[in-house]
């Protein structure tokens, strides 16, 4: 089927602005996404009914099949979700969970503490995101609600530990799909004074955007600082107990079901410590193992960057995920427990995560129309021009926000502009190249948090078992509360050239920032209480 070139038409735009507002001004995620996906396709088949069905046809089965095989990196992700779903469950079953919260009291002592906790979780697990914001959901979950933190406040933290951490450290999945890219980009412009994990090491300060929301995440745990849509549901949970609004039915059915786990009371804390911490050291060996795999392959040897840079991610979760699995098995097989409520827990488990799976597939689905329709390369055509080469990074930082949030995709993002930018660099002053780097991966995690066709917002939200555009909701004032920070920082660091100066700008503006959200959000508790 031949289609229609969007490339430099603002018609391209329409399909992922069409399924944003929707979803916001609806709430029903799918049924955005769906207009979404239709819009695109009958644009794309040049207003042909007939075409557009066949065009859907093959972008849904491109979600399951690629180049005749199964897409591996789609599915792999789907089996992650439902083993994790299941190992969940098993957790719950074992008593596990229970007595790690009984545990918590004892050393979190209030509301702050369990906030920090998660913080603290989210910092620590940076290999993956997707693993990252469905694992430190399941190990706080029991505690935060011990304390009346309301769901949407979870969701916040997971989503702003995950991706901030990823993309600040070498030795996860994104840091190496990011240095892939930057070792084609120094190679193509004749750098050579650093490697790209010597560039990787130092674009981290000038990555002001993920840098200043993990440290929003602990201010906002530590001073309790509640804004916009957040508020209402924290009052509400520190009000009533009810930690999401009771018009939110988008986990009702799981947690009905929930409800017929029955917890063991021999649970001890090992028994959701040891599945985590067997996943996670599964996760960590089978990346290594299959990056070094590709690595002999290709005849290199064994160096941890380059097992990294090569791994199959998408496998090695899905190899972490059953040994999770098979330990959390193994917790509940000891006590001896009935072999039908093993089975059963494992079935809720199991289905708990379905309606994840299926905003993910028609997330998948709209990406590639958003891909066909060719976004990114209108977006990034509307910063060709007579630019002064200083407001170059504030830009890049801000175009990459709004690709990315159009599109749903950090990766995707960095895919477009990171070459972009390199070019650019490479025609106006090589001395920037670092800086613009910088600024499109800043905002590439900016416009991904912000976006509610995003999969790792998406998983954010199913980590923390919130309803997911009351998610997107409530995080946005803290996401853009940052990126204004950050845009000061990347207008100076694009002026002086200097990072230490940038960054202490940067610094300063976030201090502020926080005492004047601080203010407002006392004075809207106080407003509340009253009311």
């Amino acid at each position: 089927m031949n289609l229609v070139d969007f490339a430099s038409s603002p018609l391209s735009l329409l399909p992922p602005l069409m399924a944003l507002g929707l979803a916001v001004v609806t709430r029903r995620v799918l049924l955005s996404l769906g207009i979404g996906i239709l819009l695109g396709a009958f644009l794309l088949a040049d207003y042909s009914f007939s075409n557009s069905l066949g065009y859907i046809g093959t972008t849904v089965k491109s979600v399951f099949i690629e180049d005749g095989g199964i897409n591996t990196w789609n599915m792999s992700i789907v089996a992650f979700l439902v083993i994790l779903g299941m190992m969940t469950a098993l957790l719950t079953l074992s008593g596990g969970t229970r007595a790690f919260a009984l545990w918590a009291q004892t050393k979190v002592k209030n509301k702050r503490g369990s906030q920090l906790l998660a913080a603290f979780l989210g910092v620590f697990i940076f290999v993956d995101d997707y693993f990252n914001s469905l694992a430190v959901g399941a190990i706080s979950r029991p505690v935060t609600d011990r304390y009346n933190v309301s769901r949407a406040k979870l969701a916040y933290i997971l989503d702003s530990t995950a991706a901030p951490m990823c993309v600040l450290m070498p030795a996860s999945s994104w840091g190496a799909y990011i240095m892939t890219i930057i070792s084609g980009i120094l190679v193509s412009h004749g750098l050579t004074e650093y490697s790209a994990l010597g560039a990787y090491l130092r674009l981290i300060p000038m990555n002001f955007y993920a840098v200043f929301a993990l440290l929003m995440v602990f201010a906002v745990a530590w001073f309790q600082i509640d804004i916009g849509a957040m508020s209402k549901h924290e009052h509400l949970a520190s009000l009533t107990g009810k930690i999401r609004p009771e018009e939110d039915h988008s986990n009702a059915k799981e947690l009905n079901e929930e409800l017929d786990i029955v917890e063991s009371e021999y649970g001890k804390v090992s028994d959701l410590i040891l599945p985590i911490l067997f996943l996670i050291f599964a996760t960590v060996t089978a990346m290594l193992y299959t990056g070094n795999s590709a690595l002999v392959s290709d005849g290199k040897t064994f160096s941890l960057l380059g097992a990294f840079e090569n791994t199959d991610v998408g496998s090695s979760l899905v190899y972490g995920g059953l040994v999770g699995l098979f330990t959390a098995l193994f917790t509940v097989f000891k006590q001896k427990l009935p072999t039908s409520d093993i089975t059963k827990t494992v079935w809720i488990g199991a289905k708990s995560m379905f309606s994840a799976i299926l905003i993910l597939i028609f997330a998948w689905s709209i990406g590639s129309v958003i891909g066909d329709m060719k976004t990114g390369a209108y977006l990034s055509s509307l910063i060709q021009g007579n630019i002064g080469v200083h407001w170059l990074p504030v830009i890049l930082f801000l175009l990459s926000g709004l690709m990315a949030f159009s599109t749903g995709t950090s990766w995707g993002t960095f895919g477009i502009m990171l070459p972009i930018a390199g070019d650019m660099a490479g025609a106006t002053d090589l001395a920037m190249m670092l800086p613009m780097l910088s600024a499109v991966l800043a905002g590439s995690v900016f416009g991904d948090h912000c976006s509610p066709i995003s999969d790792t917002t998406i998983l954010s939200s199913t980590g923390a078992g919130c309803n997911h555009i009351d998610h997107v909701a409530t995080q946005l004032p803290y996401a853009i509360t940052v990126a204004i920070i950050s845009s000061i920082g990347f207008v100076i660091l694009g002026m002086t050239n200097s990072v230490a100066i940038s960054f202490a700008a940067t610094f300063i503006a976030f201090i502020i920032a926080c005492f004047i959200l601080s203010v407002l959000s006392k004075s809207k508790g106080l407003q509340m209480q009253n009311a």
